[in-house]
């Protein structure tokens, strides 16, 4: 995520404050608009009373926070007029006071104390930390400074909202950690990812019940599920209201990524997934070459309203949607309506400046349609076709695919890149459960892999059988029936969480496959009703739907299309409001890289400053 902050002093006379700013409308979605009421109501209030200008100084995980849910505009509507770096080097400015919003690690706590060691750098500080602060660290901070603090809170906010109903834990590094057979720091990893999950639940209000996969092969989902029901009872325990917190109107499923491995690799024809699968988007911007020959930038964010209209669409949509919008503001601009290209749209820009602000959100998504239909038309058409087949293990008639090896045949014959044919690969062997180790090796001869077979090979240590062994037990999930809903033939695959999602809500899902690490309020039956004995009590953050929630946790990664089945799922049940999360998001090369890397040995751990000269 593209940070909104740069590091500047706003000159206090710079007339930006004043009437209170309105938010910008992604901080409006879910989750976002909940972190950021949550950090008004406890740092922007406990400074809020003071006259004095404040700076406020973030490492580089709150700088990300902060920046995915509100504005310089909004800091500044609160008298916060600098915005700093804790790593870098700083003037002393001794007449302001400064709030530190940071990560309880013995990095951060020495970055501050040597803020204050030998000569203070300003008047007062007032530290903010995102999660619990071990007593070591505490105790350090408040022995070598503890003057000059005058207030010290855990605000509970160690998670990143990336979307309405989306969260991450900011962790690519989670899934080698967790599925590396050389990782020396799982157990570390799965203790922080528990630690985050507890800090989301805290600030959603939420006493969830915990449900796991279960897996014969795989431990990941249990332990987490152990984990996050021991802190969060250790939490809600140690409530300032010194009254025990009852279970709420909510349910965590844990899952493990290799529980459905089929949807992330698989090329979507949404156009969010599409996008971010087939075009080089970096921190959710998407770089593009405008018609007069300049580079331009567009962040792919919940700022962008037409973006959080189309992003769950399908690509067919999007590309006749767009050209229909684009006419009708040409038409009541008096344009001509003939074929909308973006050659033409430059021209109309040029001529008409009070239009091109009207019509830049347009062209973006014009631009980003048309590249996404260019790779579909070069390639991608023929390989959905050949996908869509080994996933569902029919085709489109709904005749069973007898021989998948006839299938993926074409694909390996064809042109195609390294990446689309190992995909069409694991896709095979996926659909047949495994295959056997004479079968595999000329299958990696063919894609021509003989020396990084771990793309193919590694996809074990997630517990998904690639070669078939005797003692290696697994069992395709039971799929719920879907022929009667209508949809294009390119997109039959649908998630396998989504099945999930759908169970639990209707209270289907199966015991012994989902056993309970802890038990949900009996109340809790997946349609929002609930008893007369335990009303449910709205989030003193916002003004929440009334009925539940169900938190997903997949551990190793999430893809953008099981995103967006949790919009899919609480746009259809309406009675419960589905979160999904994971350690990071993936994307089908990252999530490729990820499997051919966890052969290789723990990274060095390296330690990267950069400082500016004061």
């Amino acid at each position: 995520m593209t940070s909104e902050f740069v590091f500047v002093n706003f000159s206090k006379g710079s007339g930006a404050v004043g009437k209170k700013n309105k938010m910008a409308t992604g901080s409006d979605h879910g989750l976002k608009r909940i972190v950021w009421k949550r950090i008004q109501d406890t740092i922007i209030t406990d400074c809020r009373n003071s006259e004095v200008w404040k700076i406020l100084i973030l490492d580089p995980f709150t700088t990300k926070l902060l920046s995915s849910c509100c504005k310089m505009s909004d800091l500044m509507s609160e008298k916060i007029t600098i915005v700093e770096d804790l790593f870098k080097s700083r003037e002393p400015v001794l007449e302001m006071k400064a709030i530190y919003f940071m990560t309880p690690t013995a990095k951060c706590v020495d970055a501050f104390i040597k803020d204050f060691k030998p000569k203070p750098k300003y008047k007062a500080a007032y530290v903010y930390f995102t999660d619990y602060c071990p007593d070591d660290l505490f105790n350090k901070m408040r022995q070598a400074c503890g003057k000059h603090i005058r207030v010290c809170k855990e605000i509970n906010i160690s998670f990143m909202p990336q979307e309405a109903q989306v969260f991450t834990c900011d962790n690519p590094g989670a899934f080698r950690s967790i599925y590396s057979p050389k990782s020396q720091d799982k157990t570390k990893t799965l203790e922080t990812l528990a630690d985050q999950l507890v800090t989301l639940c805290a600030t959603l209000d939420e006493y969830p019940g915990i449900r796991y996969k279960k897996d014969g092969n795989m431990e990941n989902a249990k332990l987490l599920a152990e984990l996050v029901d021991r802190k969060l009872d250790t939490h809600y325990q140690l409530d300032d209201s010194g009254k025990k917190k009852e279970k709420t109107q909510a349910q965590l499923l844990i899952v493990d990524r290799g529980f459905d491995p089929v949807t992330p690799i698989l090329h979507e024809l949404t156009y969010q997934a599409m996008a971010y699968d087939l075009i080089d988007i970096e921190n959710d911007t998407y770089k593009y070459k405008a018609r007069d020959g300049l580079e331009k930038q567009a962040l792919l964010n919940e700022d962008d309203m037409l973006w959080v209209k189309l992003r769950h669409q399908h690509i067919a949509e999007v590309s006749a949607q767009i050209p229909k919008m684009v006419k009708e503001i040409s038409a009541s601009k008096k344009q001509p309506d003939g074929k909308i290209t973006i050659s033409n749209l430059a021209q109309m820009m040029k001529k008409m400046p009070a239009f091109r602000k009207q019509m830049t959100e347009k062209t973006i998504h014009l631009q980003l349609a048309e590249d996404c239909m260019k790779h579909f038309a070069n390639n991608v058409e023929k390989l959905c076709k050949a996908e869509q087949d080994l996933a569902v293990g029919a085709d489109v008639d709904g005749l069973k695919v007898k021989d998948p090896m006839r299938t993926l045949l074409p694909v390996l014959l064809n042109p195609y890149s390294k990446h689309d044919k190992i995909r069409a690969v694991l896709l095979y062997i996926f659909s047949l459960n495994g295959t056997t180790e004479e079968n595999l090796n000329k299958l990696i001869e063919h894609v021509k892999i003989e020396g990084e077979p771990e793309y193919i090979q590694n996809w074990k240590e997630l517990g998904v059988p690639i070669i078939i062994t005797p003692s290696f037990f697994s069992r395709k999930p039971n799929r719920r029936e879907r022929s009667q809903e209508e949809r294009y033939s390119l997109s039959r695959w649908i998630p396998t969480i989504k099945d999930v999602m759908e169970d639990v809500v209707e209270n289907k899902l199966d015991t012994k496959e989902w056993p309970h690490q802890s038990e949900c309020p009996a109340a809790w039956n997946g349609s929002g009703a609930v008893s007369a004995r335990q009303k449910h009590r709205a989030s003193t953050q916002d003004d929440r739907r009334t009925g539940s929630r169900l938190i997903i946790f997949v551990i190793g990664g999430i893809s953008f299309s099981e995103m967006r089945c949790a919009y899919e799922v609480t746009r259809a049940m309406k009675t419960c409001e589905v979160i999904i999360g994971s350690s990071h998001i993936l994307t089908p090369t990252v999530l490729l890289d990820d499997i051919k890397a966890l052969s290789k040995g723990p990274m060095e751990s390296f330690t990267l400053e950069v400082e500016t000269k004061a």
